[in-house]
C-alpha cells in the first residue's frame, strides 16, 4: 500500500484512508488499483467483519486527478480508464462484509461513485456531493456508476446533479437518500466505527446474501455503453475541459 491510500485493522473492522491532502485525495490511476486489490483481498481474511473508507485532510474523495487525462491518446485510453472505475466500484461492491463510506468535505466524481459503491454513507456537515463534470471535463459515466447513483436517488435526482452540476451540503444529501446519517465534523470517526462494530456483530450470511441479492439485481441486464462513453471522452470539449480545468479558466464548449 501506498501512502495515498492507507490500511489499517482497528478490532475487526479494516480502514481505508484516502490521503492525497494537497490534492483533496483526487485519485491517481495507481490509487484506483489498490484500492479494487484491497477490497478483493478483504474478501480472503476471515478476521475483518466490516470496512470503513474515509478521507483525510478534510475531504472525501474530489473525483479523480485531472492530470492524468492528458495521456489519453486513443479511443482505448478512455475505455480502459473506466474499466478501471468500473473494475474497483464492482471490486468494492462485491466485499462479502459490510462498507462503510465515512464522508466529510468534498465527494464528487469518482469519489461520489466510490460512496456509491459502498452499503452505507454517513457525512459529517461539512461533506458536499456532487458529479460537475458537464461544467468542469466534458466527460460521462459509465453504465454501472449511472446505474448505482439511480439506485441510490432515482435517474430524476441523477439528471438534475449531473445537469446543474450543483453541488448539495449533507442536509439535502441526507434528504434525497443519498447519506442515511449526519454528524458533526469531530464525531465522523466515532460513529463510522460505532456503526462498523454493531453491523459487524450481526448475522454474517444474511448480511451478503442481502447485499449480494440487490448486487445482482442491479447488475443484471446491464446495457453496453462504449458508444456513449467515446462519444465524449474523444470530443474536443473533453480536451478543452481538461485543459481549462489545469488552467483553472471556464472551459469554452463547441460541442464538437
Amino acid at each position: 500500500m501506498s501512502e495515498d491510500l492507507r490500511y489499517e485493522v482497528r478490532d475487526g473492522i479494516a480502514w481505508l484512508t484516502f490521503h492525497r491532502p494537497q490534492a483533496r485525495n483526487a485519485l491517481t490511476f495507481a490509487m484506483y488499483d489498490e484500492l479494487r486489490d484491497r477490497a478483493l483481498a478483504v474478501n480472503d481474511d476471515a478476521a475483518i467483519k466490516a470496512v470503513v473508507l474515509t478521507g483525510s485532510g478534510g475531504a472525501f474523495v474530489a473525483g479523480t486527478d485531472i492530470a492524468q487525462f492528458r495521456m489519453f491518446k486513443s479511443e482505448q485510453d478512455p475505455i480502459a480508464y473506466e474499466r478501471r472505475m468500473d473494475e474497483t466500484c464492482g471490486a468494492l461492491e462485491a466485499v462479502r462484509v459490510p462498507t462503510i463510506a465515512a464522508i466529510g468535505g468534498a465527494t464528487t466524481g469518482g469519489g461520489l461513485a466510490i460512496a456509491a459503491a459502498c452499503d452505507l454513507r454517513i457525512a459529517s456537515t461539512s461533506a458536499a456531493f456532487g458529479m460537475p463534470i458537464a461544467r468542469t471535463l466534458g466527460n460521462a459515466l459509465s453504465m454501472a456508476n449511472l446505474a448505482r447513483l439511480s439506485d441510490l436517488i432515482g435517474a430524476g435526482r441523477v439528471k438534475d446533479l449531473m445537469f446543474t452540476t450543483r453541488i448539495v451540503g449533507a442536509d439535502e444529501a441526507k434528504a434525497i437518500g443519498l447519506v442515511s446519517e449526519i454528524t458533526a465534523d469531530d464525531a465522523l470517526e466515532a460513529r463510522a466505527q460505532e456503526l462498523a462494530t454493531m453491523v459487524a456483530g450481526f448475522a454474517p450470511r444474511t448480511l451478503w446474501a442481502t447485499k449480494e441479492a440487490l448486487r445482482r439485481l442491479r447488475a443484471r441486464d446491464l446495457p453496453d455503453g462504449t458508444d456513449l462513453l467515446l462519444h465524449a471522452y474523444l470530443s474536443d470539449d473533453f480536451k478543452e475541459g481538461i485543459e481549462a480545468f489545469l488552467a483553472k479558466r471556464p472551459p469554452r464548449w463547441t460541442g464538437s
